[in-house]
């Protein structure tokens, strides 16, 4: 059952312009799978999906290979509010729903100061690997914005 629910998600993604989960989870009804919104936000971070800005200025969901196309300072400068730091976590404020695209590029640029991240909706928790190293990551991404 995950399985087809993974395929049908994908296909939904490649073919329909989706801005959010609840347009996600209509698209799977209509095609008669139920789902919660739980369910949804676990296979979309399993299948590894993110947010993107089309060519109409909209962000939606799109599939890895796509993510990685996306230019991650054109997507960080757009999608970024803030950026604070506390200790060696460097902590990224986005526009609502947006921490997860950002979080999946940031994490592509495999930084090796990076411990790890974790995103909610509209924040991002970046763990350095020391106190330095999040100064000086505040202070490229900052750049950025």
């Amino acid at each position: 059952m995950k399985k087809k629910r993974h395929q049908e998600i994908l296909g939904i993604i490649k073919e329909n312009d989706i801005e959010n989960q609840e347009m996600l989870i209509a698209e799977l009804r209509k095609r008669g799978i139920a789902v919660t919104q739980a369910t949804i936000s676990r296979d979309m971070a399993q299948l590894g999906l993110g947010k993107a800005v089309s060519e109409d200025g909209a962000y939606r969901y799109v599939i890895p290979e796509k993510l990685k196309t996306v230019k991650f300072e054109g997507l960080f400068s757009q999608a970024v509010k803030l950026i604070d730091r506390a200790m060696n976590t460097v902590v990224v404020k986005t526009y609502p729903g947006m921490a997860t695209a950002v979080c999946a590029a940031l994490d592509m640029r495999d930084i090796r100061s990076i411990a790890g991240t974790i995103a909610g909706d509209d924040t991002i928790f970046v763990l350095t690997r020391s106190e330095k190293e999040a100064v000086d990551l505040t202070t490229h991404l900052r750049k950025l914005i």
